[in-house]
C-alpha cells in the first residue's frame, strides 16, 4: 500500500514537472498588461525631475510666478442640433447651449488675456475664472484664425498678475520649459519638459505654413491657450496643439511662439486686424530630392521659385533660383523657419536676407510688403489684392486673385490663380470690396462670381 502510494506521488510530481516544462518552453505565453498608473507615473516624473535636479534647474520660482496669471476660459455657444431628417436637410432644430473650456494667459495688469482662437470660437458668452476662483465675463477683442490666436479682456477693480513676454527667437532646443494650464478642467496644472524642436510646421500641405515650438511637456485637452514659459517665468509660447492618435498627450505638444502671438495681439489692439509682412516670393524648403531636381548642392534653405511683381523682393533684386540661407542673422533651414521669423514682422519692416546665387553669398536688404488677403467663408476661397502689373499682364482691369481653396469640395475645381472681377454684379477692385459685398448679402442668398481664368478666358458661375 505504501509502495503504491509512493509510486502515485512520484507520478504526480513527474507529470507536474513535465506539464510545467511544456508550458514554460513550448507554449506561447499571452502578453499580460498590468495597469500600475501611479508607479509608472512616479518613474517618469522621477526621471524628468532627476534630470532637472542634475542640471541645477529649479521650477518652483517659474511656477509661482505664472500659475496665478493663467486662467480658465469657459465658452458657451448656442448651436442648433438636428432632431429630424428635415432639420438635417433644410436646417433648423432646437437651439442648445454647448460649453467648451480652455486656458488663457493674462498679459497685462488691466486684464488683457491671450488664448487660442479655437477656445473662443462661436462663443455667445465667455467666462474667465482666475486661480483664486473669482469669475468674470470676458469681452472678445479680436481673433486671428491663421495663427489660432485670440485676445479677450476682463475688467477687474484690482490689478491682475500677468506674465511678461520673452523673445522666442532666443529659445534653444533642449531648453527646459513649463506648460501651465487647465487640462481636463484641472485648474492650475504645471508640467515640465524641454524644447524638442523649433519651427515645426504641422500645416505644410494646406497652404498656411506655421512655425510651432515643439516640446515634450504634457499638454492635454483644456491646455489650449495656456502658457509655455521658460525657467524664469517668462512667456515663450501659447500652447495650442498636440499630435496624437488618441486625442490625448502621447509625447509631443506644440505652441505658437511668443513673438508671433505678441505681434498678432499688438496688431489687433492697434489696427483691428493682423498686419502681415511678406517678402513677396514663392518657393519651398530644400532637401536632397529638390536639390537633385534643380541641380543644386545645397540641401538646406528656401529655394525661390518665383518673385511677386511690385514686391519688396523684386525691388531688392531677389531672383528665381536664389537660395535664402539667413534673415537678420537667423538661420533659415526650411520654409517654416522663414514664415516663423516673418510672423513677428510688419509691412515696411526692412530685413537683411542672405542668399546664395550661383554659389556666391550676398546680403540683400528687403522691405516687407503687406499681405492683403480675405477668406470668403461662404465660397471656401481665400483671395488677395494683386498689383497693377499683374492685372495688366492678365489683360484684366480689376479684381482679386484666388490664392487657395479652403475645402476639399472647392479644391476639385482648380480655382487657384483665377481673378474674381465681380460679385453679384458688383465690380471688385480689392478685398475691401469683397468684404463689403459679402457683408451686405443675406446669408442664404446665392452668389454670382464673375472671373477670368488662368488662360485669360472670362466666365461666371452662381453658387447656391
Amino acid at each position: 500500500m505504501k509502495y503504491n502510494l509512493r509510486l502515485l506521488t512520484i507520478a504526480l510530481v513527474a507529470g507536474a514537472v513535465t506539464l510545467g516544462g511544456y508550458k514554460l518552453f513550448f507554449e506561447q505565453q499571452p502578453i499580460q498588461v498590468v495597469s500600475q498608473p501611479s508607479s509608472i507615473g512616479t518613474v517618469l516624473t522621477s526621471n524628468k525631475a532627476l534630470a532637472a535636479v542634475e542640471a541645477g534647474i529649479d521650477f518652483t520660482e517659474a511656477a509661482e510666478k505664472t500659475v496665478n496669471a493663467v486662467v480658465h476660459v469657459t465658452n458657451t455657444s448656442i448651436r442648433r442640433q438636428s432632431g429630424s431628417l428635415r432639420d438635417l436637410i433644410f436646417g433648423g432644430g432646437e437651439p442648445r447651449a454647448m460649453v467648451g473650456t480652455g486656458s488663457g494667459v493674462i498679459i497685462s495688469p488691466d486684464g488683457y488675456i491671450i488664448t487660442n482662437n479655437h477656445v473662443i470660437d462661436q462663443a455667445a458668452t465667455l467666462e474667465v475664472t482666475l486661480n483664486d476662483n473669482r469669475s468674470f465675463e470676458a469681452t472678445l477683442i479680436g481673433t486671428d484664425p491663421n495663427t489660432d490666436i485670440a485676445l479677450i479682456k476682463i475688467d477687474s477693480e484690482q490689478k491682475l498678475p500677468f506674465i511678461p513676454f520673452d523673445d522666442s527667437n532666443n529659445l534653444k532646443v533642449g531648453e527646459w520649459v513649463l506648460a501651465v494650464g487647465n487640462p481636463f478642467n484641472l485648474t492650475s496644472t504645471v508640467t515640465a519638459g524641454i524644447v524638442s524642436a523649433k519651427a515645426r510646421d504641422l500645416n505644410q500641405f494646406d497652404g498656411n505654413p506655421q512655425s510651432f515650438i515643439q516640446t515634450d511637456a504634457a499638454v492635454n485637452r483644456g491646455n489650449s491657450g495656456g502658457a509655455l514659459v521658460n525657467t524664469r517665468g517668462e512667456l515663450v509660447g501659447i500652447n495650442t496643439a498636440i499630435q496624437s492618435e488618441t486625442g490625448s498627450f502621447i509625447g509631443y505638444s506644440f505652441a505658437v511662439p511668443s513673438n508671433v502671438a505678441r505681434k498678432v495681439i499688438e496688431d489687433i489692439m492697434e489696427y483691428g486686424d493682423v498686419q502681415r509682412g511678406i517678402l513677396g516670393i514663392t518657393g519651398g524648403s530644400l532637401n536632397s530630392r529638390v536639390a537633385e531636381e534643380y541641380g543644386l548642392s545645397e540641401t538646406e534653405g528656401v529655394y525661390i521659385s518665383g518673385v511677386e511683381q511690385g514686391s519688396g523682393a523684386e525691388r531688392s533684386g531677389l531672383k528665381p533660383g536664389d537660395i535664402i540661407k539667413d534673415i537678420d542673422g537667423v538661420k533659415i533651414g526650411k520654409f517654416a523657419d522663414l514664415s516663423g521669423y516673418l510672423g513677428g514682422k510688419r509691412p515696411n519692416d526692412v530685413v537683411d536676407v542672405t542668399v546664395l546665387r550661383n554659389g556666391n553669398s550676398r546680403i540683400v536688404p528687403v522691405t516687407l510688403i503687406k499681405l492683403e488677403t480675405y477668406q470668403i467663408d461662404y465660397l471656401d476661397l481665400e483671395v488677395k489684392n494683386i498689383s497693377r502689373e499683374e492685372l495688366d499682364d492678365r489683360g484684366v482691369e480689376n479684381g482679386v486673385k484666388v490664392i487657395r481653396t479652403l475645402s476639399n469640395k472647392m479644391a476639385r475645381y482648380d480655382l487657384e490663380g483665377i481673378i474674381i472681377t465681380a460679385l453679384n454684379d458688383y465690380s471688385v477692385e480689392d478685398i475691401n470690396d469683397v468684404k463689403r459685398i459679402m457683408s451686405r448679402r443675406d446669408y442664404d442668398d446665392p452668389i454670382k462670381v464673375n472671373f477670368v481664368d488662368q488662360d485669360g478666358k472670362s466666365g461666371s458661375v452662381i453658387f447656391r
